[in-house]
């Protein structure tokens, strides 16, 4: 309970210290002089640079520091690895030698968030959660975990997540400092089955470790998500000796997070994309360039294709040259033994930590109801439902462990557990299902501003593909084959297209999501599309109706629009806040 309880001091602190910078101009050294996020192309790019514009105008961020949005190049997909170097590459080509003066965090936030596809169109570095005023999103915890950083680092670079919270207590005269040459990665007391899916840093000595809430050692070797097998061979398992420490297990292991690189480091990494030359195949930030570092570094992971995506031939050479040209950079550990590492990368973990992680909630401070109209209001603390930036009229309700975000829901709406409403118009008398993910978007369909209200279980994986249409009993929405839900709605088989390269289809590019005028009627089409799955019956969509794929629905998204109805709830519940 102490760990806990030092944990949440330590969380709150940073918050209010986060708070208090907000909407003003920060002095030098007390505030990064660069804020880079990572997209995934240029479309992606022009929406995060429209959403930061929004809140820096709106006070919502730090006032004084650059905030810059780099894109990845087009072709091959480079991963976080890629991002990394070519984001490098941009800031050399901005700055010049002014960068080795610089305190930069560089937040990888690319990608189409097939996981947890709330935050496909807007970005999950732009995922909201319950706490703050105005109301905090990703970014804003981000850099509020980190609000100590900046003023002990020398010049250099934190790379981190997007979809990730770290937090951490320390004892009262200690401080992080990134003030080392090399690398140096934040570590965290995890169980042995974390470790599995994490990278894990084998010690000096594990045995002389974890006697305080933070230390920093050299590490010999890092591993990428290896076996528990490896772990113990390898030397990472460590044994508890601290009675301040955030698990409970007598034996864990370190695992990674965020990390600093020195600005002499990072000029290493730009003569690494040198050599490396255009990229085509994707780099891990983690795997591939720590796995090269710390005297025990071997040559074998190069060949181990067990945590790629997509193995491209030219990656074995590629991993190669990496791992030539980073030995011998040092790797340092912090280890921080009171800390916690929460992952919030797919809706159903999205769902547990906004409303049944009792933990996180405590930690910081999260609310049933934050920015919201609720006349129904749960008290703070409550693990129920959560609602964000919503307008809810009287005798709405939403069950235990469901989202409603940046929506607007009419009377007598009756929100199912386990669901999530997000950017939705709701007429009154609606009812949503248990275990229904619903997000409305606003596209641009043959020059005119149409709408999609998007639907899938909360457990159907979008990811999953088959190789040709003609497998439909493969694909399951809501448990039941797209060839049976066809004939629910009336439709013959040879109805169904699929977007993008139909060589792969998944439930991302099946079009299957009604294009409607205007937004309550886009929600209501869906939600009897989805009544009619799960109670056996038949809907008869409109004649000459035209579908769309979520994957379409973000290559046609309409930004301004999803923004100015979002604006539209801000001001409703400033002006009745007001009164």
């Amino acid at each position: 309970m102490e760990c806990s309880r030092m944990l949440q001091t330590a969380t709150r602190e940073k918050l209010r210290k986060y708070d208090s910078l907000r909407g003003r101009e920060v002095q030098q050294g007390e505030f990064w002089d660069l804020v880079i996020i990572t997209a995934v192309d240029e479309s992606q790019r022009e929406a995060y640079e429209l959403q930061i514009r929004e809140k820096v105008q709106r006070k919502e961020l730090p006032l004084g520091p650059r905030y810059r949005v780099f894109s990845d190049p087009p072709g091959a997909k480079i991963g976080n690895g890629g991002s990394t170097l070519y984001a490098l590459q941009q800031l050399s080509d901005s700055y010049g030698k002014a960068l080795g003066r610089f305190r930069v965090i560089l937040i990888h936030a690319g990608g189409w968030s097939q996981r947890l596809p709330i935050a496909s169109a807007l970005g999950k570095i732009f995922a909201a959660l319950p706490l703050g005023d105005p109301l905090y999103q990703m970014l804003e915890i981000k850099l509020a975990m980190y609000v100590d950083f900046p003023s002990q680092m020398k010049p250099g670079v934190l790379v981190t997540c997007a979809d990730d919270i770290e937090i951490y207590s320390l004892a009262e005269n200690d401080t992080i400092r990134f003030d080392k040459p090399g690398f140096t990665a934040l570590a965290h007391p995890s169980s042995l089955s974390t470790g599995t899916t994490h990278g894990v840093f084998v010690l000096d000595s594990c045995e002389k470790s974890a006697s305080s809430q933070m230390e920093t050692v050299s590490c010999l070797h890092f591993l990428h998500k290896p076996s528990i097998n490896r772990m113990q061979e390898c030397g990472a398992v460590c044994v508890r000796h601290s009675s301040c420490f955030s698990l409970a297990d007598a034996e864990f292991v370190y695992t990674d997070s965020t990390y600093y690189v020195d600005f002499d480091t990072a000029k290493s990494l730009l003569n690494l994309l040198k050599q490396l030359g255009p990229l085509e195949c994707e780099i891990d930030a983690y795997g591939d360039f720590l796995q090269a570092l710390g005297p025990k570094a071997t040559i074998e992971y190069t060949r181990n294709s067990a945590n790629v995506t997509k193995e491209e031939s030219s990656l074995v050479q590629v991993r190669q040259k990496i791992f030539s040209h980073l030995r011998g950079t040092p790797l340092n550990v912090i280890l921080l033994n009171n800390s916690k590492f929460y992952h919030i990368g797919t809706t159903s973990e999205y769902l547990f930590h906004l409303t049944e992680d009792a933990a996180l909630r405590t930690e910081l401070g999260l609310l049933s109801s934050a920015f919201s109209l609720c006349p129904n209001e749960n008290p703070e603390g409550s693990a129920a439902c959560c609602v964000m930036y919503s307008v809810l009229a009287p005798s709405v309700s939403v069950a235990a462990g469901s989202v409603v975000e940046f929506s607007r829901l009419g009377s007598g709406v009756a929100v199912g557990s386990g669901s999530v409403v997000s950017g939705c118009w709701v007429d009154p008398g609606l009812s949503v299902p248990d275990g229904v993910f619903m997000h409305s978007l606003c596209v641009n369909h043959q020059d005119q501003t149409r709408f999609v209200t998007i639907v899938f279980g909360i457990k159907d994986n979008l990811k999953h593909s088959v190789e040709a249409p003609a497998c439909l009993e493969e694909l399951q929405l809501f448990g039941v084959s797209l060839a049976e839900c066809v004939s629910h709605w009336g439709l013959q088989k040879e109805v169904l297209k699929f977007s993008g390269d139909t060589s792969s289809c998944s439930l991302w590019n099946t079009c299957l999501f009604p294009v409607c005028s205007d937004q309550q009627r886009s929600f209501s089409v869906s939600l009897e599309m989805l009544q009619a799955i799960l109670g056996g019956s038949t809907f008869t969509l409109p004649k000459d109706t035209q579908l769309m794929s979520m994957q379409e629905s973000l290559q046609w998204k309409n930004l301004e629009e999803m923004l100015k109805f979002r604006k539209g709830l801000y001001d409703e519940i400033m002006q009745r806040r007001g009164n």
